[in-house]
């Protein structure tokens, strides 16, 4: 076989390859607004969920998917991306990264249910007096535990990604190693810090078992961190398993797609700005 034909051949898989994933979320994601979108109205939006879900609109889980996830990632983006600075920066290569390292890593593999029935026993039960029970707070403490393996592992990167040389010409003009981080090295990292939040944010969006342990499923507008709620991925899974009513389970999952869709372009549009910034300056 000559050198031209393998080429042929591996360009045909690579954009076959790539023609079937694009292909398949074009259908999946066509599929539910085809379902789903005939549904969705302003009253839709803004009315409270009647009769477990199956009449009226999905007013309160949307503010609690919106309050769960700012509260998840309010907790997350500090933790990780400081645990990132601290083993790039702020540490050699030893034998405590590669231990941190490595239990970052075990926990991103451990499955959501079992983290989620870890918050039901911890959170929920044990710290009750503080979280209060089957709450917002319980849940994105929950949460926070699942995507934190996602922003260390994807900040550090991003941090690693920046020249060497970069931090040294700003050690040698005099500043000191925490204003190199903070006004160097952290900026020029933005990007791929977004990166991890936007991974992180459509993780915890997306997940429904732990959350059936630990929030409460409430179809009540949450008053605060500490009330139940549940989430619209939440919502359409017990709507459509408990109720049967699946118009409303699929419109509702036609304006999960939408939130995330907008959140992943306004989160790239924010990538390329910072990027053409960071490039300008």
């Amino acid at each position: 076989m000559s050198v031209q034909v393998k080429e042929k051949l591996a360009a045909c898989f690579v954009w076959g390859a790539a023609l079937l994933t694009v292909g398949a979320l074009v259908i999946i994601i066509g599929y539910i607004m085809f379902q789903g979108l005939d549904r969705i109205s302003i009253s839709f939006l803004l009315e409270n969920p009647r009769r477990m879900g199956s009449e009226g609109g999905i007013f309160s889980p949307l503010l609690g998917t919106i309050y769960f996830t700012l509260v998840t990632m309010l907790l997350a983006i500090p933790i990780g991306v400081g645990a990132a600075i601290y083993l790039t920066e702020f540490t050699a290569e030893g034998l405590l990264v590669r231990v941190i390292r490595f239990f970052t890593d075990a926990l991103a593999g451990i499955p959501s249910i079992v983290i989620g029935l870890f918050g039901f026993a911890f959170f929920v039960v044990m710290l009750r007096p503080l979280t209060g029970g089957w709450s917002i707070l319980s849940a994105s403490l929950t949460a926070f535990c699942m995507i934190l393996p996602i922003m260390i592992r994807v900040s550090e990167e991003a941090l690693h990604a920046i020249p060497a040389s970069i931090r040294e010409g700003s050690l040698a003009l005099g500043v000191s190693k925490w204003d190199t981080v903070l006004h160097v090295v952290l900026p020029g990292a933005l990007p791929g810090i977004l990166t991890a939040a936007l991974l992180g944010i459509g993780r915890v969006i997306g997940e429904t078992a732990p959350l059936l342990l630990t929030l409460g499923g409430s179809l009540l507008v949450p008053k605060s961190i500490f009330s139940p709620s549940r989430t619209l991925s939440m919502h359409l899974y017990l709507v459509a398993m408990e109720t049967g009513e699946f118009s409303v389970a699929f419109a509702t999952a036609a304006v999960l797609v939408m939130v995330i869709l907008l959140l992943n372009l306004g989160g790239y549009y924010l990538m390329k700005h910072l990027g053409r910034r960071i490039r300008g300056a």
